[in-house]
Protein backbone atom coordinates (compact mmCIF):
# COMPACT_ATOMS: atom_id res chain seq x y z
CA UNK A 1 0.00 0.00 0.00
CA UNK A 2 2.84 2.42 0.84
CA UNK A 3 4.54 1.72 -2.46
CA UNK A 4 0.99 2.54 -4.31
CA UNK A 5 0.74 5.66 -2.04
CA UNK A 6 4.60 7.31 -3.41
CA UNK A 7 4.07 5.78 -6.55
CA UNK A 8 0.95 7.94 -7.30
CA UNK A 9 2.77 10.89 -5.45
CA UNK A 10 5.44 10.31 -7.83
CA UNK A 11 2.80 10.27 -11.27
CA UNK A 12 1.34 13.66 -9.69
CA UNK A 13 4.53 15.35 -9.03
CA UNK A 14 5.64 14.34 -12.74
CA UNK A 15 2.46 15.58 -14.14
CA UNK A 16 2.49 18.86 -12.52
CA UNK A 17 5.92 19.61 -13.36
CA UNK A 18 4.91 18.07 -17.23
CA UNK A 19 2.18 20.96 -17.43
CA UNK A 20 4.15 23.54 -15.88
CA UNK A 21 6.89 22.91 -18.36
CA UNK A 22 4.71 23.15 -21.59
CA UNK A 23 4.24 24.95 -24.83
CA UNK A 24 2.11 27.69 -25.57
CA UNK A 25 -0.33 24.70 -27.04
CA UNK A 26 -3.19 23.84 -24.55
CA UNK A 27 -6.35 22.17 -24.58
CA UNK A 28 -10.01 23.39 -25.31
CA UNK A 29 -12.74 22.03 -22.90
CA UNK A 30 -10.55 19.66 -21.05
CA UNK A 31 -7.58 17.40 -21.56
CA UNK A 32 -7.35 15.62 -24.46
CA UNK A 33 -9.97 17.82 -26.16
CA UNK A 34 -9.06 20.06 -29.57
CA UNK A 35 -5.86 21.29 -28.88
CA UNK A 36 -5.22 25.77 -29.66
CA UNK A 37 -1.63 26.89 -31.02
CA UNK A 38 -1.77 30.87 -31.14
CA UNK A 39 1.61 30.93 -32.86
CA UNK A 40 0.18 28.55 -35.81
CA UNK A 41 -3.41 30.30 -35.88
CA UNK A 42 -1.43 33.62 -36.35
CA UNK A 43 0.29 32.69 -38.75
CA UNK A 44 -2.78 30.91 -40.95
CA UNK A 45 -4.27 34.25 -40.18
CA UNK A 46 -1.59 36.06 -42.32
CA UNK A 47 -1.10 33.99 -45.01
CA UNK A 48 -4.82 34.24 -45.10
CA UNK A 49 -4.50 38.03 -45.44
CA UNK A 50 -1.78 37.91 -47.84
CA UNK A 51 -4.00 35.69 -50.57
CA UNK A 52 -6.82 37.85 -49.70
CA UNK A 53 -4.33 40.88 -50.30
CA UNK A 54 -3.28 39.25 -53.67
CA UNK A 55 -6.78 38.61 -54.91
CA UNK A 56 -7.78 42.04 -54.43
CA UNK A 57 -4.64 42.79 -56.59
CA UNK A 58 -5.41 40.46 -59.27
CA UNK A 59 -8.99 41.90 -59.38
CA UNK A 60 -7.88 45.31 -60.13
CA UNK A 61 -5.59 44.02 -63.04
CA UNK A 62 -8.50 42.54 -64.69
CA UNK A 63 -10.99 45.51 -64.34
CA UNK A 64 -12.37 47.47 -66.79
CA UNK A 65 -12.02 50.80 -67.75
CA UNK A 66 -15.85 51.39 -69.13
CA UNK A 67 -15.23 55.32 -69.91
CA UNK A 68 -12.46 55.30 -71.82
CA UNK A 69 -13.72 57.82 -74.40
CA UNK A 70 -12.57 60.19 -72.27
CA UNK A 71 -9.13 59.71 -73.16
CA UNK A 72 -9.65 59.82 -77.27
CA UNK A 73 -8.43 62.45 -79.54
CA UNK A 74 -8.77 63.69 -82.98
CA UNK A 75 -6.43 63.24 -85.38
CA UNK A 76 -5.91 66.36 -87.94
CA UNK A 77 -6.00 64.52 -92.02
CA UNK A 78 -3.46 65.92 -94.19
CA UNK A 79 -5.02 68.21 -97.58
CA UNK A 80 -3.70 66.90 -100.65
CA UNK A 81 -0.91 69.21 -102.31
CA UNK A 82 -2.52 70.75 -105.72
CA UNK A 83 -0.04 72.96 -107.47
CA UNK A 84 -1.26 75.15 -110.49
CA UNK A 85 -0.31 74.09 -113.67
CA UNK A 86 -0.72 76.66 -116.24
CA UNK A 87 1.03 75.84 -119.17
CA UNK A 88 2.57 72.35 -118.37
CA UNK A 89 5.52 74.07 -115.89
CA UNK A 90 4.44 72.03 -113.20
CA UNK A 91 3.04 68.67 -114.64
CA UNK A 92 3.35 66.05 -111.84
CA UNK A 93 4.40 68.10 -109.14
CA UNK A 94 1.00 67.22 -107.15
CA UNK A 95 1.69 63.26 -108.24
CA UNK A 96 4.89 63.89 -106.99
CA UNK A 97 3.51 65.61 -103.53
CA UNK A 98 0.56 63.19 -102.88
CA UNK A 99 1.95 60.04 -103.91
CA UNK A 100 5.04 57.45 -103.12
CA UNK A 101 6.51 58.20 -107.08
CA UNK A 102 10.13 58.86 -107.10
CA UNK A 103 10.20 58.92 -111.29
CA UNK A 104 7.28 61.12 -110.40
CA UNK A 105 9.22 63.71 -108.55
CA UNK A 106 12.50 63.30 -110.66
CA UNK A 107 10.17 63.99 -113.90
CA UNK A 108 8.14 66.72 -112.55
CA UNK A 109 11.31 69.00 -111.44
CA UNK A 110 12.66 69.00 -114.64
CA UNK A 111 9.78 70.35 -116.41
CA UNK A 112 9.91 73.02 -113.82
CA UNK A 113 13.67 73.86 -113.96
CA UNK A 114 14.54 76.41 -116.47
CA UNK A 115 17.38 75.59 -118.93
CA UNK A 116 20.62 77.51 -119.36
CA UNK A 117 21.94 78.83 -122.56
CA UNK A 118 25.36 77.22 -124.56
CA UNK A 119 26.86 81.18 -123.73
CA UNK A 120 26.69 80.21 -120.16
CA UNK A 121 28.40 77.39 -120.08
CA UNK A 122 31.60 78.72 -121.89
CA UNK A 123 31.34 81.74 -119.25
CA UNK A 124 30.96 79.56 -116.45
CA UNK A 125 34.04 77.77 -117.57
CA UNK A 126 36.37 80.20 -116.85
CA UNK A 127 35.38 81.16 -113.61
CA UNK A 128 37.43 80.13 -110.27
CA UNK A 129 36.41 77.83 -108.05
CA UNK A 130 34.34 80.07 -104.81
CA UNK A 131 33.14 82.85 -107.29
CA UNK A 132 29.80 83.95 -106.91
CA UNK A 133 28.75 82.58 -110.35
CA UNK A 134 30.39 79.04 -109.78
CA UNK A 135 28.89 79.40 -106.04
CA UNK A 136 25.18 80.34 -107.14
CA UNK A 137 25.76 77.48 -110.39
CA UNK A 138 26.47 75.06 -106.95
CA UNK A 139 23.62 75.93 -105.31
CA UNK A 140 21.34 75.21 -108.56
CA UNK A 141 23.10 71.80 -108.83
CA UNK A 142 22.45 70.65 -105.40
CA UNK A 143 18.84 71.71 -105.83
CA UNK A 144 18.69 69.58 -108.34
CA UNK A 145 20.16 66.81 -106.91
CA UNK A 146 18.03 67.34 -103.69
CA UNK A 147 14.63 68.76 -104.43
CA UNK A 148 13.36 65.46 -106.75
CA UNK A 149 14.08 63.35 -103.11
CA UNK A 150 12.69 65.90 -101.16
CA UNK A 151 9.05 65.94 -103.20
CA UNK A 152 9.56 62.59 -102.87
CA UNK A 153 9.67 62.06 -98.90
CA UNK A 154 6.27 64.19 -98.82
CA UNK A 155 4.97 62.18 -101.40
CA UNK A 156 5.52 59.50 -99.41
CA UNK A 157 4.60 60.32 -95.83
CA UNK A 158 1.39 61.03 -97.50
CA UNK A 159 0.97 58.03 -98.85
CA UNK A 160 1.88 56.29 -96.23
CA UNK A 161 -0.65 58.31 -93.74
CA UNK A 162 -3.21 57.24 -95.57
CA UNK A 163 -2.25 53.44 -95.66
CA UNK A 164 -1.93 53.49 -92.25
CA UNK A 165 -5.05 55.10 -91.18
CA UNK A 166 -7.16 51.75 -90.85
CA UNK A 167 -4.27 50.72 -88.40
CA UNK A 168 -4.25 53.49 -86.17
CA UNK A 169 -7.80 53.17 -86.27
CA UNK A 170 -7.98 49.95 -85.31
CA UNK A 171 -5.71 50.49 -82.46
CA UNK A 172 -7.89 53.65 -80.93
CA UNK A 173 -10.62 51.45 -81.19
CA UNK A 174 -9.48 48.98 -79.07
CA UNK A 175 -7.68 50.81 -76.70
CA UNK A 176 -10.90 52.68 -76.07
CA UNK A 177 -12.72 49.55 -75.48
CA UNK A 178 -14.71 48.92 -72.56
CA UNK A 179 -15.47 45.18 -73.08
CA UNK A 180 -14.31 42.15 -71.73
CA UNK A 181 -12.86 41.74 -75.48
CA UNK A 182 -9.95 43.59 -75.28
CA UNK A 183 -9.22 44.59 -70.88
CA UNK A 184 -7.05 41.97 -69.95
CA UNK A 185 -3.72 42.66 -68.58
CA UNK A 186 -1.88 41.28 -71.15
CA UNK A 187 -4.04 42.10 -74.01
CA UNK A 188 -3.77 45.60 -72.67
CA UNK A 189 0.18 45.38 -72.68
CA UNK A 190 0.03 43.86 -76.40
CA UNK A 191 -1.99 47.40 -77.23
CA UNK A 192 0.50 49.38 -75.36
CA UNK A 193 3.52 47.56 -77.33
CA UNK A 194 1.49 48.01 -80.84
CA UNK A 195 1.10 52.22 -79.64
CA UNK A 196 5.54 51.96 -79.32
CA UNK A 197 5.61 49.89 -82.56
CA UNK A 198 3.30 52.83 -84.86
CA UNK A 199 5.28 55.90 -82.24
CA UNK A 200 8.81 54.91 -83.44
CA UNK A 201 7.50 54.29 -87.55
CA UNK A 202 5.88 57.86 -87.36
CA UNK A 203 8.73 59.16 -85.45
CA UNK A 204 10.96 57.48 -88.51
CA UNK A 205 8.81 59.14 -90.69
CA UNK A 206 9.02 62.47 -89.66
CA UNK A 207 12.84 62.26 -89.74
CA UNK A 208 12.80 61.25 -93.39
CA UNK A 209 10.11 64.68 -93.76
CA UNK A 210 12.17 66.80 -91.53
CA UNK A 211 15.63 66.41 -93.48
CA UNK A 212 13.49 68.19 -96.40
CA UNK A 213 12.66 71.00 -94.46
CA UNK A 214 15.20 73.00 -96.45
CA UNK A 215 13.59 72.82 -99.48
CA UNK A 216 11.05 76.13 -99.60
CA UNK A 217 14.37 78.05 -98.97
CA UNK A 218 15.76 76.95 -102.65
CA UNK A 219 12.75 78.11 -103.93
CA UNK A 220 13.59 81.75 -104.01
CA UNK A 221 16.40 81.25 -105.88
CA UNK A 222 15.89 81.33 -109.76
CA UNK A 223 14.87 77.65 -111.21
CA UNK A 224 17.96 76.37 -113.56
CA UNK A 225 19.07 72.94 -114.19
CA UNK A 226 22.68 72.59 -114.93
CA UNK A 227 22.12 69.47 -116.22
CA UNK A 228 20.46 71.17 -119.33
CA UNK A 229 22.39 73.40 -121.97
CA UNK A 230 21.21 77.22 -122.30
CA UNK A 231 20.91 80.41 -119.52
Amino acid sequence: MKVSIKNRRKWIIGGAALLLTATPTFALFGFGDIVFDPTSYASLVQQATTALNQLKMIENNIAHFSIKQQWQTTLTALKNANVKNMFGETSGMSTALNSNAPSASTTAWSAATVPVSGSTTTYLAGQTPGSNQLSQLAMIELSDSVSPDCLTAIGQYRSARTQNATANSTLATQKLDGTSATNSEVEQLNLLNAAEAQKMSEMQSQGVLQSSVILPRWTSIPLLSSSNSGP
